[in-house]
């Protein structure tokens, strides 16, 4: 059966067809995206192709004029000083240790003795002679009491064997004038031969015991004289029982201990003492530095801890290079101070004697594979100037040669700046050195 709108069914075919067919808001969609992108992009390309088209301010500047024209005003100012002759102090860091300058250690004189006091601890300020420690007296207390009954018993002897010794000397006496009157009495007839030789024998027997009571009186001298010996010893080993201090100082260290018994072969010292309280800087010295240590150079001493450095000098240099490491040693002498700990870390400035010459800024010095630069102002164009660098010390570095006094010198110089550029010189003054302990101050600047 046919329908009977034939013609409004093709109508609404083709009706349906024509949007898929017709390309035009397609292509409307595809340009307006296309135009986004592209305004995007030359957003965000425009700030870069502004900046690389502007052009830098020393390419504009080498184009002005130096004729005092209103553009010449225009030239990047830059900052320039001029060499100034100084004498910069050439010094040398060192580092080691704090140690006291002489270290005495005491321990006991006598053997086999009970700690009983202790007086003084670690830290303690003594006098030569104070008493550190005591020991136990009980046994030669004894010990004297036996010498002192000894000694009266020597005196006793020494008194018997003069008696002796009298009593023999009048026998002798008695015995040689019997011998004269029998010999007197010989001549006559009235006294024996026989008499006479016994009366002479007596006289030897006395003259005899004369010499043995002698003989025992100065055995018993003798005796006394042990018996005073012992005693001396006895009192020696008394006073050594109070541990005294040989010189003043500081103790160190205390190894005594209450009960223990002091002997005199222990390897550990009972007590350490720093003479006197001073302390040096035990310091380590490169080898290339030590024909130039001598004694005598002042030092600036930094122990670890300190706020402020401390004054010292050269006390000691040592002989020799410790062929390991390549380093000698020094000894820094500091002045009293009781915070000044053995054992601590220090750090010194040795000055080692002045060179003269002319210092520029250390921000004005550039250094590339050719060595040591600066820029200089002359006649308003930067140009390069090649110089031998020397020493470097509280932000200056002395230049030996490259530069004169009459020069104007960059003086902060960077990499802005290049050989050619036009610029405005603005005078200014050499600034102040710096001082600082905490870095090297003074070294070779190459």
């Amino acid at each position: 059966m046919v329908s009977p709108h034939p013609t409004a069914t093709s109508n609404a075919t083709g009706t349906n067809a024509k949007p898929r067919l017709k390309p035009k808001p397609r292509l409307k969609q595809l340009a307006h995206a296309t135009r986004a992108a592209l305004l995007s992009a030359l957003a965000i390309a425009l700030p870069f192709t502004a900046f690389s088209l502007q052009p830098a301010p020393v390419l504009a500047e080498e184009t002005a004029p130096q004729d005092g024209s209103p553009a010449a005003s225009s030239a990047l100012a830059v900052s320039v000083i001029q060499p100034r002759q100084e004498t910069l102090m050439e010094t040398l860091l060192v580092t080691g240790s704090l140690l006291p300058r002489e270290e005495i250690e005491v321990g006991p004189e006598i053997e086999g003795h009970r700690v009983e006091a202790i007086l003084v601890e670690a830290g303690d300020k003594v006098e030569k002679g104070q008493v550190l420690a005591r020991l136990s007296r009980d046994v030669l207390e004894t010990q004297l009491a036996q010498n002192t009954a000894n000694a009266a018993k020597a005196r006793a002897s020494i008194a018997q064997q003069k008696a002796a010794l009298d009593q023999a000397l009048a026998q002798e006496t008695e015995a040689a004038a019997a011998v004269d009157r029998a010999r007197k009495l010989r001549t006559s007839g009235t006294v024996s031969q026989e008499t006479l030789d016994e009366r002479e024998r007596a006289v030897k027997v006395a003259s005899a015991q004369v010499i043995a009571a002698r003989e025992a009186l100065t055995a018993a001298e003798a005796e006394a004289v042990f018996v005073k010996a012992q005693r001396d010893e006895i009192e020696v080993k008394l006073k050594r029982t109070d541990i005294r201090a040989p010189a003043s100082g500081i103790i160190l260290s205390r190894d005594a201990r209450l009960g223990a018994i002091a002997l005199s072969a222990r390897t550990t010292p009972l007590f350490r003492i720093a003479e006197n309280g001073d302390i040096d800087l035990d310091a380590e010295v490169p080898e290339t530095a030590m024909p130039r240590m001598h004694t005598g150079l002042e030092a600036q001493v930094e122990p670890a801890g300190f706020e402020k450095s401390l004054p010292g000098k050269v006390r000691l240099v040592s002989a020799e290079v410790d062929k390991s490491t390549r380093l000698g040693r020094v000894r820094i002498a500091l002045p009293q101070d009781s915070r000044l700990k053995p054992g601590a870390y220090g750090r010194a400035l040795v000055s080692l004697g002045g060179r003269e010459g002319l210092v520029v800024p250390q921000s004005a010095v550039m250094f590339d594979a050719n060595g040591a630069y600066v820029l200089v102002v002359a006649d308003g164009t930067i140009a390069e100037r090649r110089i031998t660098a020397g020493l470097k010390s509280g932000g200056r570095v002395l230049v030996t040669s490259g530069l004169t006094a009459d020069d104007r010198v960059v003086a902060r110089a960077g990499g802005f700046l290049r050989e050619g550029d036009r610029v405005r010189p603005m005078e200014e003054t050499l600034p102040a050195p710096q001082h600082e302990i905490g870095t090297t101050r003074q070294q070779e600047a190459r």
